[in-house]
Formats: structure tokens, C-alpha cells, sequence
């Protein structure tokens, strides 16, 4: 049901990434991820409906829900976080890490009140997180991920396991992807992330600057909220890569804006 990303004494990384089937295929594969650090943890983009209960069981399996400090947003597409009203209820006291430019629409997937003193607006310059109390405190680092391919959007790094969880950035789709096998050479997996990032993904500008933020990050694996994550060899192509992708606006002329025949 899971896939265990990481796991290092008290610390463990898991992703959940087919809870979508039961729909027959009709919606987007996405991945959700738990983090738990000794007696707490976070969610990380949990998905909407399709994906709750699955989700739900298996941090039950490794946590208690009411010891879970945060849920983690990286921006407000219903595929990352339309659950959120089932979360406020079965979790009482997790807040919700977003960007301030959404903050004030999440409350739109809750049921009135849900949300009242438990959404925590990120700055866009992002921040360390301290998460969890005491012996089972742990940080987040909140990485800018603006345009990429939200207005206001985050990446999160995990210090001790050095994983970076990108939200779109870095997905692929397709046929065949097996997100329990992660990617550790780029070459052949670029056919299935092209189409999506030359779409997704805003500018080239954006894609620049944050190649150069992360460039000296240590990243063991990037692990994006679709399709399969990225180890070895292959985050530095990444990186490299998607440097020097013309996207979103760098291909668009008069052509994509007529007024239809």
C-alpha cells in the first residue's frame, strides 16, 4: 500500500501513490507522502477524496492522527489537498502549511469553522518549519517554487533523509511508470516529463532561478506528487534539464491567442 522512501531510526519517509484506481483510471495519478518522526509527523499534498481513505489507514498504521502536527500544501490544486475537510475533521489539532496567496481559499474545501486558527500562511520567501514538540520535534525547510506551476508554490526538503518533495515539478506521466522503481538515469525518462513541464511549468525564467537555488542543496532523491521519483545521477540531469526548457510562456505567440473560427 505504501512505499517506503526512507526510514533511519525514528525518522521514516513513505510515499502512497495508486490511491486513485478505484476510479477506473479516470483521475490524474498522483502521490501523497507521510513523514513521521517519532511520535509525530505531516502530510504532505494529501490528495483529494480518492486518495483519503487509503491515506487515513495507513497513517493509522505508523501514527495516531491526533499526533499528526501538520499537513503540507504545495499550493491548492484539488489533487493536492480536496480532502482537506475530511483531514480537519479526523485530525483536531494538525495545522495547514500553505502559501499566503492561498490561505484565504483554502477554507472553501471545509465546511464552515473547520479552518479557524489552523492554516498557517507561508511567506513567498518560504522558511524553516519546526514541526512536532519536544524529543519528537523535527524541520521542513519551505523552498520557493513560485510559477512552477502555481502562483504561490512550495517545495519541501527533508534535512535528514535529503529528499526534496517538488509537487509538479519533475513529474512524469505515462504508461508503464512504476513509482516504487525510482529513476536514476534521465535519458530515456524524458519522454514522459517533457510534454508536462513545456505545458505546466511557466517560464524558463523560473525554471533558472530555481536550478540555482537547489543546485548546492544536497538531494539524495527529488520526488514529485506525480509519477516516479528521481535518485542518483538523475537529479543532477534534472536540475540541468529543466535549466535550459523553454515553457509556458516562452512558446507562446499570436497563434494561441485568436478568437476561434
Amino acid at each position: 500500500m505504501s512505499i517506503e522512501l526512507f526510514r533511519q531510526g525514528r525518522h521514516l519517509c513513505l510515499m502512497f501513490s495508486d490511491l486513485h484506481e478505484e476510479e477506473g483510471g479516470e483521475a490524474v495519478q498522483s502521490n501523497q507522502f507521510l513523514l513521521v518522526h517519532g511520535d509525530s509527523g505531516a502530510i504532505l499534498d494529501p490528495g483529494g477524496n480518492l486518495a483519503y481513505n487509503e491515506l487515513y489507514l495507513g497513517l493509522n498504521q505508523h501514527l495516531a492522527p491526533s499526533k499528526l502536527a501538520a499537513i503540507l500544501a504545495s499550493h491548492a490544486d484539488p489533487d493536492i489537498i480536496a480532502s482537506l475537510d475530511r483531514w480537519m475533521t479526523s485530525t483536531s489539532t494538525a495545522k495547514v502549511y500553505i502559501s499566503r496567496v492561498w490561505e484565504r481559499f483554502v477554507p472553501h474545501f471545509c465546511k464552515p469553522g473547520k479552518t479557524v486558527g489552523r492554516i498557517h500562511g507561508l511567506p513567498d520567501a518560504g522558511g524553516r518549519l519546526r514541526l512536532g514538540e519536544g524529543a519528537n520535534e523535527f524541520e521542513l525547510l519551505a523552498l520557493p517554487a513560485h510559477f512552477m506551476h502555481a502562483e504561490g508554490n512550495f517545495q519541501f526538503y527533508d534535512p535528514i533523509s535529503k529528499i526534496l518533495f517538488s509537487g509538479d515539478l519533475g513529474a512524469s506521466m505515462g504508461a508503464g511508470l512504476n513509482p516504487a522503481k525510482p529513476v536514476s538515469s534521465l535519458r530515456e525518462h524524458i519522454r514522459h516529463m517533457e510534454g508536462f513541464h513545456r505545458r505546466y511549468m511557466v517560464s524558463n525564467k523560473v525554471l533558472r532561478l530555481w536550478a540555482a537555488m537547489v543546485r548546492d542543496l544536497e538531494i539524495s532523491m527529488i520526488v514529485p506528487q506525480h509519477g516516479v521519483p528521481l535518485t542518483g545521477k538523475a537529479v543532477r540531469e534534472f536540475i540541468d534539464w529543466v535549466e535550459g526548457l523553454a515553457c509556458g510562456i516562452d512558446l507562446m505567440g499570436p497563434d494561441n491567442y485568436r478568437v476561434p473560427d
